[in-house]
């Protein structure tokens, strides 16, 4: 490809995506564009996210218009340096066009997650990519793996990623009856011996923080940085509000409501995102689990757990990001903590900056990961 002539296509997030619904353009034909300015947005099955430009130049054509749908791969628009002619740029979509329904065959060769045995517990795992120090990406209270939908692939560039759904989340089984966070950290060192790993970057949201915290507190020895994202376990303020209406909400109505908490602008959140939770929500022996780590993760309305002291006084690389809109575990418990503490506070997102600046989130995280080493 000319790098003189640049496609925009689109992207692939996640496993089980073939197609995206073009959502909107963020910048008209003609436009001037540099390298990391947001253009489209694309909707998915959980929200509706931004895309980048991944070079500079102008944006000659636009080739799908707002409110189409494409197959992951085809060619969406067109940036080109002033001086590329017309029928330069026209040769280009032509040659171009033959791909656009290339995404079947690629979906066949995407990773599949499995379900992996961990001593009592069976996680779902989805891995990519290869080499260096694994990443483990750890979901928060009543997610699953398709939280890192927008960060996965980014972060398996040059290493091994494992993306799991806890035990009673996703597709994982609710093995962990006491739903203490002690005892789901131990299932995730079960896991680590399946999946023969001996030491690993754990990045963790919410619920997964503290399970991160965890592990780094009974195995320092097994991690290798950590990746914090609005972890509990730093303060005592959560939204009860949130908690209780999540275990409660059993319509699409009351908990799209409740999910609509977690984002800054819930407006990109998609219906199937509902859909999802509430179908796993419906499965033997969830609700209970779910309900025993909920008693676990508060208590009378505030935070039960605190493993402040775990992250200060641990040697391990650390970084910690927080949306600044933060409905549910307030951005102020990401003050004070020690000067050799990254932390980032993202001003517009809220308890979900993975997905809402995702972009953002992968260069943090991708830094912190090469500067920990491995």
């Amino acid at each position: 490809m000319s790098e003189r002539i640049q496609a925009i296509t689109m992207p692939k997030w996640g496993m089980t995506m073939t197609e995206g619904k073009l959502a909107g353009w963020l910048a008209g034909e003609g436009a001037e564009i540099a390298a990391g300015q947001e253009i489209m947005e694309v909707e998915t099955e959980k929200i509706t996210n931004v895309v980048e430009a991944q070079g500079n130049g102008r944006l000659r054509r636009i080739v799908v218009s707002e409110g189409a749908t494409a197959p992951v791969g085809a060619l969406l628009a067109v940036l080109a340096d002033a001086d590329v002619s017309d029928s330069d740029v026209e040769a280009f979509i032509e040659s171009y066009a033959d791909r656009a329904g290339s995404a079947s065959d690629a979906a066949g060769d995407a990773p599949k997650a499995r379900i992996v045995e961990a001593g009592a517990h069976r996680f779902k795992v989805l891995s990519l990519g290869s080499g260096g120090v694994p990443a483990v990406l750890i979901h928060g209270f009543g997610g699953d793996g398709g939280t890192w939908l927008f960060n996965q692939d980014a972060l398996a560039q040059d290493r091994s990623v494992h993306v799991i759904d806890l035990p009673a989340h996703g597709d994982s089984e609710p093995t962990v009856a006491s739903g203490r966070i002690t005892d789901i950290a131990d299932a995730v060192l079960s896991l680590f011996a399946a999946l023969a790993i001996e030491k690993a970057h754990l990045v963790g949201h919410s619920l997964g923080g503290a399970v991160a915290l965890a592990i780094a507190n009974a195995a320092p020895v097994r991690v290798q940085s950590l990746t914090l994202i609005a972890p509990a376990g730093l303060g005592s303020e959560i939204s009860a509000a949130y908690i209780d209406g999540f275990l409660a909400a059993d319509r699409r109505k009351a908990m799209k409501e409740v999910l609509a908490m977690l984002f800054a602008d819930p407006q990109g959140m998609n219906a199937e995102m509902v859909e999802n939770v509430l179908r796993f929500k419906r499965l033997d022996g969830v609700p209970d689990a779910l309900a025993a780590i909920a008693g676990q993760l508060m208590t009378d309305g505030m935070q039960a757990i605190d493993l402040r002291a775990v992250l200060t006084g641990s040697a391990v690389p650390a970084l910690v990001i927080w949306g600044e809109a933060d409905q549910i575990i307030p951005v102020g418990q990401s003050e004070g903590l020690n000067g050799n503490i990254d932390v980032a506070r993202l001003a517009g997102a809220g308890h979900m900056p993975m997905m809402e600046q995702a972009a953002q989130v992968n260069r943090l995280i991708t830094a912190h990961l090469a500067k920990a080493g491995g």
